[in-house]
């Protein structure tokens, strides 16, 4: 089986981006190189579909690039919902702060800039449904401070929790980083998990 042709046909098969988001694709292709570090069509209609199943109205994102999971979540969310996107790299800044102005969810969503592990304390309250797709060299320590704070019942997703296959014998620090989270959460009885193989793997977790 060719897996790329499949998940081209998987993509093709999924409900498309919003008129905004493909245009903030397109300025993100033109303007950074790491342009696969957008969460891609299958995540963000993921992300979507969880986000209004869950009836989700507070998330947290943890990176948020130049904002595409962000708003693919907002525009998920009830008026009365809210987000909050942690981003460190201030070059990312200007091209997320742009498409939330242009959004009409502008009004949900928070951008909150510096290191996550710094700014999150400062975030109050609980949430209901949370997105990790940062540095992974602190998966588990963002997994340790964030899963006492989301509620019962919440949903937490995780991206890249493949990384092109590096968990299996890693060497790297982020490889093995990843590898610690999966090995902790699968050990966590206060969650229910799946890992699925989509793109470089995603983890959907529910707090028990």
């Amino acid at each position: 089986m060719d897996q790329q042709a499949i998940e081209s046909y998987a993509i093709n098969h999924t409900t498309d981006h919003s008129k905004l988001i493909k245009e903030l694709i397109s300025v993100s292709e033109e303007n950074l190189e790491h342009i696969d570090m957008l969460s891609g069509r299958l995540v963000g209609r993921l992300l979507s579909l969880l986000v209004k199943i869950s009836g989700a109205k507070r998330v947290l994102e943890v990176g948020t690039f130049t904002g595409y999971s962000a708003l693919t979540m907002a525009e998920a969310l009830p008026d009365d919902g809210e987000l909050f996107t942690c981003e460190y790299n201030e070059r990312y800044e200007d091209i997320a702060r742009t498409f939330f102005e242009k959004s009409e969810a502008e009004s949900k969503v928070t951008l909150v800039m510096g290191k996550a592990l710094e700014t999150i304390p400062t975030i109050s309250g609980s949430f209901d449904f949370v997105f990790i797709d940062a540095d992974k060299i602190n998966y588990p320590n963002y997994y340790k401070m964030i899963l006492p704070r989301l509620e019962q019942g919440g949903i937490m997703v995780i991206d890249n929790v493949f990384w092109s296959g590096e968990v299996l014998d890693s060497e790297s620090d982020k490889g093995k980083a990843i590898d610690e989270l999966n090995t902790i959460i699968r050990g966590d009885n206060a969650v229910e998990q799946v890992m699925l193989p989509v793109r470089d793997g995603v983890t959907v977790l529910r707090k028990k």
